[in-house]
């Protein structure tokens, strides 16, 4: 059974400025940035029917303009058990119908309702036991002030992930563009 997610995929000028913030905490499994994304909708092990459908559902999605995400910060997930490092992304409307409609095409398509909140971000790292709290704090306040990225998302992915402990690789199955033509990953061309 594959093991598939929807998301937004990172430019790779945004992706390398994100990796700077690699390194430096104890007990930190990082994410290649290569694999940086948005996640929208996590499936997890889905038999190939299910898959089937949603792809069809993802292929057959209302037309969508290309739209502005911008990531602003660092923070982690877990409080006192920090389990991730993540950079922030900012809800917007457009991202938010995005991930609504991804829900409602995996839910056609027979996978369970999502339980958790979406939260946009983008994990930067993984962190076990060894990742106190004070450690992430610390790794936080040095990162200093956070430049805020901002890029213009073209299309949607679906992904696939081998079972693997911490995620990764991951690799596009298939990609839906969004209705303003083809996905370019040059984004100095739209003027942002």
């Amino acid at each position: 059974m594959p093991r598939l997610f929807t998301g937004l995929e990172i430019p790779p000028d945004i992706a390398e400025r994100l990796s700077f913030f690699r390194g430096g905490l104890p007990g930190a499994r990082w994410v290649e940035p290569s694999d940086y994304h948005i996640t929208l909708r996590f499936l997890g092990e889905i038999d190939d029917v299910v898959a089937a459908d949603l792809d069809a559902g993802l292929a057959e999605a209302r037309a969508r303009p290309a739209f502005t995400v911008t990531l602003d910060g660092l923070a982690s997930f877990g409080g006192d058990r920090p389990r991730a490092l993540y950079a922030s992304v900012v809800p917007s409307p457009e991202l938010t119908e995005l991930q609504e409609e991804h829900e409602r095409i995996a839910r056609r398509a027979g996978a369970a309702p999502e339980r958790r909140k979406f939260t946009p971000h983008v994990t930067l790292a993984r962190l076990n036991r060894e990742a106190t709290p004070e450690a992430v704090a610390r790794t936080l306040t040095q990162a200093g002030v956070f430049p805020r990225l901002t890029f213009t998302a073209r299309r949607a992915a679906l992904y696939s992930a081998r079972t693997s402990r911490g995620g990764g690789p991951y690799l596009v199955e298939a990609a839906y563009p969004f209705g303003d033509g083809p996905f370019e990953l040059d984004e100095e061309a739209d003027g942002s």
